[in-house]
């Protein structure tokens, strides 16, 4: 019986489906290294999500936003696997360097060392957002998307992140030089 070819872009490796994986392989390294903070897990970790993304093409819904999508399995690998290590992972500077980039016209002259130290005292989900907007550049319903939250809950992690840093940064400036 002769079985007709794939239509659906999902199912055809040639289509947009490979082009949409390609396209998000930077922006989800960028996410992966704010998440793993150790770089010799990134790379397994984006590799685990190509992997599996492509293995669950299937369940992509055809106009549907792939980032956010491929986001999810990326963060839900992640936390598998550190369920599965039973221990947490240290915060790595050299990533918060390489993804946060200090605008020159800033307020106060925030230093890049001030913002990574402070981003590595939030809770996760308030560092997990503040990468996701600012690291990976996604809109706040994309986050939403990729997170399993509501929009609210994205903009409260957003504001609580931002107000935490800059209390972590101010606090810092008040404390006498050694």
């Amino acid at each position: 019986m002769h079985k007709p070819a794939p239509t659906s872009s999902c199912e055809n490796p040639a289509s947009g489906f490979t082009e949409e994986m390609t396209a998000s392989l930077p922006a989800l390294r960028r996410f992966a290294q704010s998440l793993c903070r150790q770089r010799d897990m990134v790379d397994d970790l984006v590799q685990e999500t190509m992997v599996r993304a492509w293995s669950s093409r299937h369940t992509f819904q055809p106009g549907s936003k792939f980032r956010p999508w491929v986001f999810t399995i990326l963060r839900n690998q992640f936390y598998s696997t550190a369920r599965k290590r039973s221990r947490l992972t240290p915060w790595d500077p050299e990533a918060a360097e390489r993804i946060l980039i200090q605008q020159p016209n800033q307020e106060e002259g925030l230093h890049l060392e001030d913002i990574e130290v402070a981003l590595g005292q939030l809770p996760n989900t308030q560092r997990e957002m503040l990468m996701l907007i600012a690291g990976a550049g996604m809109s706040y319903e994309e986050a939403a998307l990729a997170t399993d939250c509501k929009i609210g809950t994205v903009k409260s992690r957003i504001n609580r992140g931002r107000a935490a840093i800059r209390a972590i940064i101010d606090g810092a400036d008040a404390l006498p030089e050694a």
